[in-house]
């Protein structure tokens, strides 16, 4: 069964940055596309950005294009979350999962912005 331990987060002012990782494990990582989700309280989940399974097209939610930076490492089975410029409104719950089976995914890692 498909794994995913994401890290990465934590507490950071407002125009900060993180760098979110997520570890995969259980299914063949490198024929699967990936994708990065959150959660913010009280809110439901939200796609936040894909990646093919190669990495060579990567696309984004309009509200992080041009601040946010999806990547992967095929080698390591992980995919990571260049987060720039952070705002309030990105505070949420970070997930990673598969492409089309957002069901199976980790704890995630929490991302607070705020000063």
């Amino acid at each position: 069964q498909a794994q995913f331990v994401e890290s990465g987060g934590g507490l950071v002012q407002p125009g900060g940055s993180l760098r979110l990782s997520c570890v995969a494990s259980g299914f063949s990582f490198t024929n699967r596309e990936m994708v990065w989700l959150r959660q913010a309280p009280g809110k439901g989940l939200e796609w936040v950005s894909n990646i093919s399974a190669g990495g060579m097209q990567v696309t984004y939610a309009d509200f992080v294009k041009g601040r946010f930076t999806m990547s992967r490492d095929n080698a390591k089975k992980m995919v990571y979350l260049q987060m720039n410029s952070l705002k309030p409104e990105d505070t949420a719950r970070y997930f990673c999962a598969q492409s089309g089976d957002w069901s199976l995914r980790g704890q995630g890692t929490q991302v607070t912005v705020d000063s």
